[in-house]
């Protein structure tokens, strides 16, 4: 995948395809690379949308999911982008379901695969001593179901963040606020027409947490993708694709008028 990263002022993002907007939100070690088939399948109908998300970026007062919707927002009115379907993976899930909560009007849709927000398993209350790259290696390996995904250039992405001591102090602010952000209460004020896909072999945001999602939501739908863990738009695109497409044209159907 070589999408042009393109920059707007403080904005860093790829768009490509035309139509209505489809953006797409990164987890805590998520990469442009884990959308590489999402981009490829859906920027033929849609204007695919991926803000890179300022993780490690942003102060340590900030760091948090606030700090990041508050990211989104500034992005979203910066661009002038209405009509939005929403995706967004694990961490960004949830930032995607506190936009949605704060700022309703320009999202058209919402689309959460193992997101957090309810609960989580992180990478573990404590880090090791840094350079253990057998540690990082077998947290990466449970993201999914089939460990063969977790590619040395991965680990190595991963290894690389969790070396930097900053950078740690900001994951792990991160990984709290999402454990203390707790939307339990909130969600059944989501109008939005949502889908919610998950891994039946998630570690992270196991079943349950998918299960939990469509009892609070009201106008959500659920689908479970067997032999998948926490990242399926990475581990079965096909599925993840033909679930998502099916979702987004039903939401082109007019509503019935009396």
């Amino acid at each position: 995948m070589n999408y042009e990263i393109q920059e707007d002022g403080k904005f860093k993002f790829i768009s490509t395809g035309q139509g209505e907007p489809l953006m797409l939100l990164h987890g805590l070690f998520g990469a442009l690379s884990n959308f590489a088939d999402l981009i490829n399948h859906f920027s033929k109908n849609y204007q695919v949308i991926v803000p890179i998300l300022p993780l490690l970026e942003l102060d340590l007062l900030h760091t948090s999911v606030g700090g990041l919707q508050k990211f989104v927002q500034r992005f979203i009115e910066h661009r002038n982008y209405n009509n939005i379907h929403l995706m967004g993976n694990s961490l960004g899930g949830h930032v995607a379901l506190v936009h949605v909560l704060k700022n309703p009007e320009r999202i058209k849709t919402l689309t959460l695969t193992g997101s957090s927000g309810l609960f989580e398993n992180g990478m573990g209350d404590t880090y090791p001593k840094r350079g253990d790259k057998d540690y990082i290696r077998k947290k990466t390996e449970l993201t999914f179901y089939d460990p063969a995904m977790a590619t040395d250039e991965l680990v190595n992405e991963v290894f690389e963040i969790t070396n930097n001591r900053l950078k740690v102090i900001k994951i792990i602010a991160l990984a709290k606020s999402a454990i203390r952000n707790n939307l339990g209460e909130e969600l059944k004020d989501i109008k939005q027409p949502t889908c919610l896909i998950w891994g039946n072999n998630d570690a992270i945001t196991p079943p349950f947490v998918g299960k939990e999602f469509h009892n609070l939501i009201p106008n959500s739908e659920l689908h479970f993708i067997d032999k998948c863990g926490h990242a399926p738009m990475m581990e079965v695109p096909e599925e993840f694709n033909s679930i998502l497409s099916a979702f987004l044209e039903k939401q082109k159907i007019p509503a019935a008028t009396f």
